[in-house]
């Protein structure tokens, strides 16, 4: 620039310089308009920012204002929820006392209804019936490989449920047909997962009154498979059917009866009582004695016969009883008649009973002449202590009984030096066997002859109980040899309780059906008010 100084006149310089700075002039007045320009816009920016900065600060404190009465009124709401519950709590509890006090009083009721009910149940004498429910097993399926699913899904579905401790509620359907379900009314109702000492804590009372001059007699009724064998024996070895007592908690009717027999006697005067038994089976209409010995002693079953002695009572000519002083005892005998008690697979059941199976304990009772006999007024007030006991009939002396050479001596002893006097009580413990349809037990041969029998004989015991019912002049009880050996007890001179075995599943539908008719059959059966023994039996020592 300089360089292009050199030469010129100090005019042109000057005026150069005079150019030059009104350019530098112009672009600094460019340049400060800019600015300027820029200053305004920022300050406006800057008041649109304060402006938005202000709106946002209003708008925030509105919401934190909003968000606070939310908050506020959620607290006040939870805090009405919190007295709420509280109140809630309040009132369920007192619904808790209430219900539980209604529950308690219920079952007050309940019980005083029972012991009414018992003691309608003596005075008419009624015969009192439980029912239980087993559960399913594996065997219920063991046979459908060969049935469609959809008919195995039918077969194994439930029907039969326990809806309280005195209903059972049956399910019926067809195809084509509406299900209708039908209840029926019991004593007692045991569902499927009630155990063995559950069922006898029911029949434990009836035990008591055997001591005190009444006959009792237990009986199970069912199809094959219902589980009679299992509730009145418990599980039973496959090898030598002996009883499973390293598990008590399973044990039947039978063995815990025995047991608390003498328990009850234990608790009596030394040498007032003593105990007999006798095992027979009833097989194809014929009866045999399981207790019989042979010349050598061994045990096998020989057929005997029942007659009507001339009191009206029937009896077993030349019948096995031995005499037991423990429950050890006892079973051991049983055991030998269950090894000789005949049984035969079947579709149904792998161990199907062919025979009713009667044991019978023989309590003889010594009692001194001028403490014997009841008046009216004792026999009140054991009544009213046994009002837990049922299904009673006026009884009379049991005469004309024929023993063996194992009965005891001490009676005898006894009459000879003081002269005692003989009551005689007994407890009959019956395992019927299961009703059953020959198409579904796939029997034959001499199986078939042995369904047939059993039918028949269960159809004489409702024959009997239907002439009982209809208070006909004549029962038949010697259209067949079972109920002719029951005479006494089905006839009313026993406390009688009849337990039912029904299975659950739709298979059996037919069979359960029959087994709860005939229960309420036999609950409708008045035998009239029972009263004690108290008639000596002769002794026969002489």
């Amino acid at each position: 620039q300089y360089q292009g100084l050199a030469g010129r006149s100090t005019k042109e310089v000057l005026q150069l310089y005079s150019a030059h700075g009104q350019q530098q002039k112009l672009h600094r007045s460019s340049v400060v308009t800019h600015l300027h320009e820029a200053i305004k816009r920022l300050k406006q920016d800057m008041k649109s920012l304060r402006s938005f900065a202000l709106e946002l600060s209003k708008d925030f404190q509105r919401q934190c204002k909003a968000y606070l009465y939310q908050a506020l009124t959620a607290v006040q709401e939870i805090q009405l929820q919190n007295e709420a519950m509280q109140m809630f709590q309040i009132k369920a509890f007192d619904l808790e006392q209430s219900l539980q006090e209604v529950t308690e009083r219920y079952e007050k009721e309940k019980q005083k209804r029972r012991v009414l009910h018992n003691s309608l149940v003596e005075l008419r004498g009624n015969i009192r019936v439980h029912c239980r429910i087993r559960p399913s097993l594996p065997f219920d399926n063991a046979d459908e490989h060969s049935v469609s699913q959809d008919r195995q899904r039918n077969f194994s579905e439930k029907v039969a449920y326990a809806v309280d401790d005195e209903t059972v509620l049956v399910k019926c359907s067809r195809p084509g047909h509406t299900s209708v379900n039908k209840t029926f009314q019991f004593e007692r109702v045991y569902s499927a997962f009630e155990s063995q000492d559950t069922v006898f804590a029911d029949v434990a009372p009836l035990l008591t009154s055997l001591l005190d001059g009444y006959n009792v007699c237990i009986m199970a009724y069912g199809q094959t498979g219902s589980g009679k064998t299992y509730t009145m024996l418990g599980p039973q070895l496959e090898e030598n059917f002996a009883f499973a007592l390293e598990d008590e908690s399973e044990l039947g009717i039978i063995p815990r009866a025995t047991q608390e027999v003498f328990r009850l006697i234990s608790e009596k005067p030394p040498g007032s009582y003593w105990v007999e038994v006798s095992v027979v089976e009833v097989y194809n209409n014929e009866i045999f004695d399981l207790l019989a010995k042979d010349s050598c002693g061994k045990v096998f079953g020989v057929k005997r016969d029942v007659v009507t002695t001339r009191e009206g009572k029937s009896n077993v000519p030349l019948l096995t009883y031995e005499t037991v002083e423990n429950a050890s005892e006892f079973l051991h005998l049983v055991i030998k008649g269950l090894q000789l008690r005949v049984r035969h697979p079947t579709l149904v059941h792998a161990h199907s009973s062919r025979s009713h199976l009667v044991v019978t304990l023989t309590i003889t009772t010594v009692v001194s002449g001028d403490s014997f006999g009841t008046s009216w007024e004792d026999e009140q007030i054991s009544q009213r202590l046994n009002k837990e006991f049922s299904c009673t009939y006026p009884q009379k002396t049991r005469e004309n009984r024929s023993t063996s050479s194992s009965r005891a001596s001490s009676p005898a002893q006894l009459e000879a030096t003081e002269k005692p006097k003989q009551v005689r009580t007994r407890l009959q413990l019956v395992d019927l066997a299961g009703s059953e349809c020959v198409g579904m037990s796939g029997v034959t041969g001499a199986a078939l002859r042995e369904t047939s029998f059993i039918n028949r004989s269960l159809s004489a015991l409702a024959d009997v109980l239907g002439a009982i019912a209809e208070q006909r002049s004549h029962v038949p009880y010697r259209n067949s040899k079972l109920t002719h050996l029951l005479q006494d007890s089905v006839g009313g001179d026993a406390k009688l309780l009849v337990m039912l075995c029904i299975s659950p599943d739709q298979k059996y539908l037919t069979e359960s059906l029959q087994s709860l008719g005939f229960g309420t059959r036999a609950r409708q059966v008045q035998r009239g008010q029972i009263k004690k023994k108290n008639l000596p039996v002769q002794s026969k020592a002489k």
